[in-house]
């Protein structure tokens, strides 16, 4: 039968996968070694272990073959045969709400908890409302672009003609299905930069001033210095990371947006930099840490089943000294803007906590900005100034 096949290769594909890398680089590798898989058996290959994945740890003591059904049916609005031969009362509601799905699932199992998708809800920040946060896990989140103001109606009527599904979220936002070919309609990458929605609310802590010095020191692919630069484009800006492949794949993004003035270096920010920076000093320093990335699972929902908690407090540790070691390079009276992609209470407010302990910093706000409600992921920003 032809859902034995599709189980089996999903087995398969389970067996095969450790959460020891990224899923969809996983998949990528995978599908290139067993090239007889056609088309649709990668297609329902992908749907079956992604959807598997959003369901957590929920249901643990259900077969692997009824979880993924029950996995499948919460996460899709189509059919499956996964379904229809292991749900066959629900196959015709798949097309319903995730809460009226949710509802249908409890009742059938009354052992199911939504909790359950995400087993670190003592670790949450303030303000994450744990029931929406948990339910957003279930739908895929949704392919963010942020448009320059002059190119935005041109690249709508693009988008209309093709016949692409989008909304406009923004006033230079747009929100588009997960996937979407955005090269098949809009032929130059200097007109929009794909961005979160969260990430791009992070600007409203820059608040950057004409010729001011700068410095992104995690930078990775330069999606924060992008923001920080469209603000103010009189910014004189250094980007550093500790991976000089991110530094190139941030050149081609920079050219891509025409950002062409700027400094950039490879650094390790857990050592003493004075020999390569003795010499600067900083109106303004974003540190984009490194972190669980919990605020982006949405995304990687491998992580729901496979995350080891003891990693949180080895983040923290590496947050905490790498804002020590780049607050002397701040001019007094001057912001670190503290950026992490994680819901984890400990590398968020607790984290600010310390940095106002232990550094010359006092807070002037912190949120968490909540993208769950918007299929979009979840951040946490604080602004903080050095004292004189």
């Amino acid at each position: 039968m032809r859902v034995e096949h599709q189980i089996r290769s999903f087995e398969q594909i389970f067996k095969s996968y450790d959460g020891l890398q990224p899923l969809h680089r996983f998949l990528f590798s995978y599908f290139k070694k067993n090239k007889q898989m056609g088309s649709s058996d990668r297609r329902w290959a992908t749907r079956y272990i992604y959807s598997f994945f959003r369901l957590g740890r929920a249901l643990i003591d259900e077969s692997q073959v009824q979880r993924l059904a029950i996995a499948d049916f919460l996460c899709n609005k189509t059919q499956s045969l996964v379904v229809d031969t292991y749900l066959p009362n629900l196959k015709d509601k798949i097309e319903g709400t995730v809460a009226q799905k949710l509802t249908l699932i409890k009742t059938g199992y009354p052992l199911f908890q939504l909790a359950d998708l995400f087993k670190f809800q003592e670790k949450l920040s303030s303000n994450v409302e744990e029931k929406a946060f948990y339910s957003s896990f279930l739908t895929q989140p949704d392919l963010f672009i942020r448009v320059q103001s002059l190119e935005l109606q041109r690249l709508l009527e693009n988008l209309k003609k093709a016949d692409f599904t989008f909304e406009q979220v923004g006033e230079t936002t747009l929100a588009l299905p997960n996937g979407t070919k955005l090269e098949q309609v809009l032929s130059t990458q200097k007109a929009y930069q794909v961005q979160d929605l969260s990430s791009q609310k992070t600007s409203a802590f820059f608040k950057p001033k004409k010729y001011d010095y700068w410095w992104d020191c995690c930078a990775a692919s330069g999606g924060k210095s992008l923001l920080l630069h469209e603000l103010e484009p009189h910014i004189q800006l250094l980007v550093s990371d500790v991976r000089e492949n991110s530094l190139n794949n941030l050149e081609e993004r920079f050219q891509g947006a025409g950002l062409k003035k700027y400094q950039k270096k490879v650094l390790d920010l857990l050592q003493n930099n004075d020999q390569d920076l003795h010499h600067y000093e900083f109106d303004g320093i974003i540190l984009d840490a490194p972190c669980t990335g919990s605020g982006t699972w949405g995304r990687t929902p491998e992580m729901l089943y496979y995350f080891d908690e003891h990693k949180v407090s080895c983040f923290t540790k590496l947050q905490r000294t790498i804002a020590a070691n780049v607050i002397k390079y701040l001019k007094p009276g001057k912001p670190l803007v503290y950026i992490t992609c994680s819901v984890f209470k400990q590398e968020n407010e607790d984290v600010v906590n310390w940095l106002i302990d232990n550094l010359p910093l006092q807070l002037e706000k912190m949120e968490v900005i909540t993208g769950y409600g918007l299929k979009a992921d979840t951040m946490f920003a604080a602004r903080l100034i050095k004292k004189n």
